[in-house]
């Protein structure tokens, strides 16, 4: 067993055994001082009441001349008190309850205890009663040096009443009655020992268990409750009431933490917008300088008439329609890339076919695609089902197939671009591929190209009507679907692809 000594259990144990010690230790203190008193004070009352009863019944026995009951009486009393009893008339003549005390009384004795008796030579100090005619003093015999009680009266009748009594050794009776004490002291502490570590330990485990509670609340652990026992005492009071504390605690904090995650998405989402805001006012107004000195070099060139004939008046007003366009095209696929990046952007996900939405897609790039003699493969004719926002798939396949359209460059003669279908890396999605022919992208801007407004030919996009945030926008939503995406340089040419999650029925 594990003893602290600084314990409750320790305290108690100590301070119930020294109560012990400091009883027993009290008992052997007055045990010294005060039994031999004791012992003396009960021999002279014994004695008293012995000479009271002598006085008033032992005359009768004169009176009617019966020696022998007379005798006998003595002897009786004598015997039940532990007495030595003689009688001495004015005769001198001697009547004692047994022989041998008698038989020590001869005439020098009886002269000596005459002469102490009328002269009082007994040291003071041994007087232990004096009153009237009656004296109690302790004495030694002279011949054997025994201790004795002596008390000698004058009866009523003119006689001599002398009452011995042995003193047994009081100390011997001390020291035995301390050795005693000893043995039940020691008995007492190991029984004692026993029901206090029994006792103690009832009463420290439940505070024990109570202190392994306050511990738990202490560092936020409110899962230890105290078991309420069927006894209704303190300790159980306090239990009840510290599982009512910790209740209370655990349902503050979790509400607190509630309101602190709730204000710290709060501030999260107003970081975001601070950002979002600083982003996009940064980004409209890097992106907006060439198309509104644009839009302002052709008005006041059509303000000032610069050019009068009507045709270079309307190039002049096509040039500004179509930066005009661009730059309405421009905000708003900035403001929905905004929206995917700093905000939380709830997609409408259904089940749709996949092989439709592509082929819509290049449907609705038939006329660029015929323009510039570019062949488009896609030989998927069973219908693939996904899971997904079909809005923001198809901005991904376009974004994909547009950006091929514009990097697409002969290769043997032709301009081509595949789409094809494979299953993705993770199990239950599968991976849309766009590849097309041309110009390996640059090891070092495979990375840079999904940065918003990062483009390969500065020259080569703007001519095309590229905005440089399709590919952000890619990885925008790809991000959101945690699925995914990446550019692969190819014999001839770049793939790009995505990956996005089949349907149940699908799979």
């Amino acid at each position: 067993m594990n003893i602290k000594f600084n314990s409750v259990r320790t305290k108690l144990f100590l301070t119930l055994c020294t109560i012990i010690l400091i009883v027993i230790c009290f008992l052997v203190i007055v045990n010294n001082a005060v039994l031999e008193t004791i012992y003396y004070y009960s021999k002279k009352d014994a004695s008293l009441e012995a000479y009271k009863y002598i006085d008033e019944k032992i005359p009768k026995f004169f009176e009617e001349e019966n020696i022998e009951g007379y005798s006998v009486e003595l002897e009786k009393i004598a015997l039940s008190n532990n007495f030595d009893i003689l009688i001495l008339n004015e005769k001198d003549e001697m009547y004692a309850s047994n022989k041998n005390f008698l038989g020590n009384f001869n005439e020098n004795n009886l002269a000596e205890i005459k002469y102490d008796v009328e002269y009082s030579i007994f040291n003071k100090s041994d007087i232990m009663y004096s009153k009237d005619s009656t004296t109690i003093r302790k004495i030694q015999d002279r011949k054997n040096g025994l201790g004795f009680i002596l008390l000698d009266a004058k009866l009523n009748n003119g006689n001599l009443l002398y009452i011995r009594m042995p003193i047994t050794p009081i100390q011997e009776s001390v020291d035995l009655s301390n050795k005693f004490l000893a043995v039940i002291g020691v008995v007492s502490i190991i029984l004692s020992g026993m029901a206090i570590l029994v006792i103690t330990d009832k009463f420290t485990k439940p505070i024990e268990e109570l202190n392994d509670i306050a511990n738990g609340m202490a560092n936020l652990n409110f899962s230890k409750k105290y078991r309420i026992q069927d006894n209704e005492d303190e300790i159980n009071e306090l239990g009840r009431n510290i599982n009512i504390v910790s209740d209370k605690l655990e349902d503050t904090i979790n509400k607190l933490k509630t309101s602190n995650m709730e204000l710290e998405r709060d501030i999260e989402a107003k970081s975001k917008i601070d950002e979002m805001r600083k982003q996009f006012i940064s980004d409209v107004s890097h992106e907006l300088k060439t198309p509104i000195a644009l839009i302002q070099g052709y008005a006041e060139g059509l303000v000032e008439n610069v050019n009068s004939d009507e045709e270079n008046r309307k190039f002049y007003s096509e040039v500004i329609l179509d930066e005009a366009n661009k730059m309405d095209k421009l905000v708003k696929r900035l403001l929905e890339l905004m929206k995917l990046e700093y905000e939380d952007r709830q997609f409408n996900d259904t089940t749709f076919n996949l092989v439709e939405l592509i082929n819509e897609v290049i449907r609705n790039s038939k006329v660029v695609l015929t323009e510039q003699n570019i062949d488009v493969e896609f030989k998927e004719e069973e219908p693939i089902f996904v899971y997904a926002d079909d809005f923001y798939i198809e901005q991904v396949v376009s974004n994909y197939f547009t950006n091929a359209i514009k990097n697409v460059s002969e290769v043997n003669g032709k301009k081509k671009i595949k789409i094809s279908t494979k299953n993705g890396k993770e199990q239950g999605k599968i991976r849309i591929c766009v590849y097309n022919s041309g110009k390996n992208i640059e090891e070092e801007n495979l990375q840079r190209i999904w940065t918003r407004f990062y483009k390969v030919d500065e020259s080569r996009n703007r001519n095309n009507g590229g905005t440089g945030i399709g590919l952000a926008l890619v990885k925008a939503i790809m991000n959101k679907y945690k699925s995914k995406y990446g550019v692969v340089n190819k014999k001839d040419g770049v793939e790009f692809y995505f990956e996005i999650l089949l349907s149940k029925e699908q799979k």
